[in-house]
């Protein structure tokens, strides 16, 4: 009787699981999920050999308890390399990875896997590949003779995001294959997928929206120029695929219209999902009620589970406990295997760009997608390059729609030399919004003063210019300066006034947006102090804003609070210098010297008018040192551990603080964490409690570091969550307020 060799050890049933079977399986999946890319024949191919090394005794052992230590991986990568040559690589690459994760495309590391050459302080499985061969023949398994498919790209973001595309089928393929062995009731939850019936969805969008148009508190103009957009949007959805800009105000409702372009675009190109892409937590959620909303006819309750997923950091916080609903969006978190995602720039972006098996088991998902950035104007400037190339080689090779939407669309077009040097398709978007709506001059319902040369305010001086507005709204550059305000205009405002910043845990800002969105609808007094948290999709509308000068785009989001709906003939934004002009460091701090500088050309700044922005964004791209650094090099050799390790989209050292807004909530995770160290189920429900803040050293060791050192998993200390000792340094008002004397952290 020949012998049976295992991939897995028993399951809760005791069954141990073929490996012949096993490859069949992720074989067989790999291949369904590549061919939407047309590299069926690739993954079919990693996914036969990504556990050839189980064949070995070594291995077998292993399972028994008896071996560790072992590479199972590199013995099915070399046989890739040896069997199809250049054409093997992708497949070869991604089987090497499939644990360690993407390791480096450069000849002489190709030529040390074709020699199976494995990491020190590892063993092969079986030294002969030959041996391990016979047996995979011996199990019923066979290799093709040849393998199609499209050839290596010769630029460098587009060879690698190839690359990832092949891994994330065989990933995804492998991790589902083991859940269906060790956790088939998983497996069963996960079924039936969703389909996204765009002509269905946009049926009952375009009934909401003539429901809200008949609800709505928007004068006619602004309903007109909404109207309009919308027409435009849906107009676009019949263009052929690839890449879109929609350049469009504040406030004539984008978000609803960019859903009706992805909708009729969808059912125009037989599209397979929507995947919106935020740059801030603040307006995940938000923009998620309104999807839910627009398509509640679609999907609801328990199927509209499956229908949308918020994918973000506090999406999965259940504070009554787990439950099967929690459990299944965190399964389809892992690979996006439904209709709408709505995810944050951080997870989508830097997954492009990652070597990780958990981060990129969901790309191949983009393939035949519609995927839609919100407020790109926020894309750190060190990362546009390598970013418009990565997806616009996902748009020319995938078949994925990309929507840039904004009020201030960045001069990227100007970046299309630069973008073709990492792909071939360069930065070439078409424009949704057609130039003769002039939606620009119709939105103009904000009348901007700007700052004379020279002039400072003091924090009391503005405070005076408040008196007599009911209600108004400052946004700050800093913390700190929201916080002196605040205090100062708490002292004639009373409890009127409020205060709104990263300082404040997500469910005090929730709080407090709620309480200021109700005063405001019923016309009560309300002032808010905030700093640019406020400005990016928070749906509320003042009569008069005031804001410090900072970056162009950041002034236009604030004159996107300012008169939203157009109640007004005209709102005021008044933008000022304080006596200390203070930014925050690296790039904001260059935006917003950059933004003084234009300020004083002699035909000064218009928000309104999308000329100005370009060459804003122009000076910015130019003065910044796009084609050097790390992430480049990188990029250009091909090393995905070192891309990975470079691109970021948020690149300070932060750590979570837990703090304490609600006092019950904050001691009962407190004291959980000290006594069972950090599980996945703590810190979902702790984030909402949590506060970002800087890495801090501490100093000759004799200070008394405001922390506790948890635990994570098997006696792993976390280095990313840390709890406040001091519950006195959380103002109910302004959130945590470190001492400046007071180091928190170690590092």
């Amino acid at each position: 009787m020949a012998k049976v060799y295992f991939a897995h050890s028993g399951n809760e049933s005791g069954e141990w699981d073929p490996l012949a079977n096993h490859l069949g399986e992720v074989a067989d999946r790999a291949r369904r999920f590549a061919a939407a890319f047309d590299c069926g024949d690739s993954a079919h191919v990693a996914g036969l050999l990504h556990d050839l090394g189980k064949y070995g005794d070594l291995f077998q052992r292993r399972l028994e308890g008896k071996e560790s230590g072992l590479d199972h991986w590199t013995a099915g990568a070399s046989v890739c390399l040896e069997s199809f040559r250049q054409l093997g690589i992708y497949p070869a690459l991604a089987i090497q990875g499939h644990h360690l994760g993407l390791q480096w495309w450069e000849t002489d590391e190709l030529r040390r896997l074709a020699r199976s050459e494995v990491p020190e302080g590892r063993r092969l499985t079986e030294g002969n590949p030959g041996i391990l061969v016979e047996r995979f023949r011996g199990d019923g398994l066979k290799l093709p003779e040849a393998i199609s498919g499209p050839p290596c790209d010769s630029k460098s973001v587009s060879a690698m995001l190839d690359v990832r595309m092949v891994f994330s089928a065989l990933v995804d393929a492998d991790y589902l294959a083991t859940e269906q062995h060790f956790q088939p009731e998983a497996a069963r939850m996960r079924e039936p997928a969703a389909a996204l019936r765009p002509e269905e969805a946009e049926a009952a969008l375009s009934r909401h929206l003539e429901k809200l148009a008949v609800e709505g508190g928007s004068s006619p103009e602004v309903r007109r120029m909404r109207r309009d957009l919308l027409d435009a949007c849906r107009a676009a959805g019949e263009a052929e695929s690839g890449l879109f800009t929609l350049t469009a105000p504040t406030g004539t409702g984008k978000t609803l219209s960019t859903l009706a372009f992805a909708l009729r675009h969808a059912r125009r190109h037989g599209m397979r999902r929507i995947v919106v892409v935020l740059p801030f937590l603040s307006i995940i959620e938000q923009t998620a009620r309104v999807y839910r909303e627009a398509l509640a006819e679609v999907a609801q309750g328990e199927e509209m589970e499956r229908y949308l997923l918020e994918h973000h950091s506090l999406a999965l916080e259940d504070i009554r406990g787990e439950g099967e609903g929690v459990r299944l969006r965190a399964m389809l978190a892992e690979n996006w295997d439904l209709p709408i995602v709505i995810t944050t720039s951080v997870r989508l972006l830097e997954s492009l760009f990652s070597n990780s098996p958990a981060a990129c088991r969901k790309l191949h998902r983009l393939a035949r997608s519609v995927v839609i950035f919100d407020e790109v104007q926020t894309l750190p400037v060190k990362i546009v390059v390598p970013t418009l190339a990565a997806l616009s080689h996902l748009s020319a090779r995938y078949g994925t729609s990309v929507v840039f939407s904004t009020a201030t669309q960045p001069a990227f077009g100007h970046l299309n030399g630069r973008t073709r040097e990492f792909c071939s398709g360069g930065w070439r978007p078409r424009e949704i919004v057609p130039e003769e709506l002039g939606l620009f001059v119709r939105a103009q319902r904000v009348r901007i003063s700007w700052p004379k040369s020279g002039e400072r305010m003091s924090w009391e001086e503005l405070a005076r210019r408040f008196q007599g507005l009911d209600p108004a709204l400052c946004i700050v550059n800093l913390k700190k300066q929201a916080r002196e305000f605040f205090h100062l205009l708490r002292l004639r405002w009373g409890s009127d006034v409020f205060h709104l910043s990263t300082a404040m845990c997500p469910r005090h800002r929730a709080a407090v947006l709620a309480e200021v969105s109700a005063r405001l609808k019923d016309k009560r007094r309300c002032a808010l102090v905030a700093t640019q948290c406020v400005e990016a999709g928070v749906d509320l509308d003042f009569p008069a804003v005031f804001r410090a000068l900072g970056p162009l785009d950041s002034i236009a989001q604030a004159a996107g609070r300012c008169n939203r709906n157009g109640a007004m003939t005209e709102g005021n934004l008044s933008v000022f210098i304080p006596e200390d002009p203070r930014y925050p460091p690296g790039a904001y701090k260059q935006a917003a010297e950059l933004t003084a500088v234009l300020l004083q050309d002699s035909r000064g700044l218009s928000i309104d008018n999308p000329a100005d922005f370009e060459k804003y964004f122009r000076a910015l791209y130019d003065i910044a040192k796009l084609e050097h650094g790390p992430l480049v090099d990188a990029i250009k050799t091909k090393h995905f551990v070192e891309t990975w390790r470079h691109y970021r989209v948020i690149d300070e050292d932060t750590v979570n603080v837990l703090v304490a807004y609600e006092l019950d909530a904050y001691s009962a995770l407190a004291d959980e964490a000290r006594a069972k160290g950090l599980s996945r189920d703590w810190v979902r429900r702790a984030r909402p409690h949590a506060v970002g803040c800087f890495r801090r050293e501490v100093e000759n060791g004799h200070v008394e570091p405001v922390w506790v050192r948890a635990r994570a998993g098997k006696q792993i200390e976390s280095g990313d969550w840390f709890i406040y000792l001091h519950d006195q340094h959380y103002d109910s008002d302004a959130g945590l307020s470190i001492p400046e004397k007071l180091d928190f952290l170690e590092g």
